[in-house]
């Protein structure tokens, strides 16, 4: 019998680490602090009426020019310099263990409103089945010239449809949209696992929840923010971001596996039954 998925999908950018991935490395080698140019960022988003992500590759374009170049190696390269919260690098074979022995198949993602090179070029990239995040086009000699994709609040969402469908291929838009009958469906949004920390995530998270999987609200010191996420409904828990194995969002997640072990199991004995309730009655 084919192991159920159950998908781990996470936010990146104060999810999994603990600043914004621009500030670790990029912003400092253009001389300027991350305060300074998110500032400016979003004032010039603010002025030109541009989506907050479009004007954030566009910004990062214009601040380099003339002081350092921008290829899709160098931004890459950049991901050496993410720092991650406790656990995060050990949390991933933890979890894929801890599935094994339960009889379910654990596959992680990402959606991030980032950037996919520099997160390509993290040391946990290797971790995850999909990196769904925004991008460039890039011309023969790796430069950025035209936005690929850009993922904002709500574009975030039509990722758990590719994960719940399987369409990973972005320029697929015809078989995403095709019907597709939910027990040929790759990842049902049951088996999704949602962990986020913030307003770019609401819609997905809300999406998961309302689809009967589970969202997971994280925050670093103040939690208010989950706070106020858990209390109008979008999350159906919060933990502080400590991936270790003690952490309380080490317990959470293991106690939603447990639980769709047991459901994946109980489902597929009532699919069998439904199936073989429908056949032709034996002649013997």
């Amino acid at each position: 019998m084919k192991k159920p998925i159950v998908a781990l999908i996470y936010d990146f950018d104060k999810t999994l680490t603990d600043r914004d991935m621009q500030d670790y490395g990029f912003i400092p080698g253009l001389n300027m602090t991350p305060e300074d140019f998110w500032r400016e960022c979003n004032g010039m988003a603010h002025e030109k009426k541009m989506d907050g992500i479009l004007a954030m590759m566009f910004f990062m374009i214009e601040q380099a020019r003339g002081k350092s170049v921008i290829t899709a190696d160098t931004l890459k390269a950049l991901g050496k310099d993410v720092n991650y919260y406790p656990g995060v690098q050990e949390w991933f074979k933890i979890i894929n263990d801890y599935g094994k022995e339960k009889g379910v198949v654990i596959e992680h993602y990402i959606i991030s409103s980032g950037l996919k090179k520099i997160i390509e070029g993290t040391s946990i990239a290797f971790n995850f089945k999909e990196i769904f995040a925004s991008d460039f086009v890039y011309d023969g000699y790796g430069t950025p010239y035209w936005p690929a994709i850009a993922l904002n609040y709500t574009s975030k969402t039509q990722f758990l449809y590719r994960i719940n469908k399987g369409i990973f291929d972005i320029s697929e838009d015809e078989a995403l949209n095709d019907t597709m009958d939910e027990r040929r469906r790759r990842v049902p949004f049951s088996n999704m696992i949602y962990i986020g920390d913030g307003l770019t995530d609401v819609p997905s998270m809300k999406l998961t929840k309302l689809n009967g999987g589970h969202s997971i609200g994280v925050y670093a010191e103040k939690s208010e923010g989950v706070r106020k996420m858990m209390s109008a409904g979008r999350i159906n828990f919060m933990a502080k971001a400590d991936y270790g194995k003690d952490g309380e969002l080490m317990k959470i997640v293991k106690r939603i596996i447990d639980m769709l072990a047991a459901e994946n199991e109980l489902n597929e004995l009532s699919h069998f039954q439904f199936d073989k309730s429908i056949m032709p009655p034996s002649t013997d």
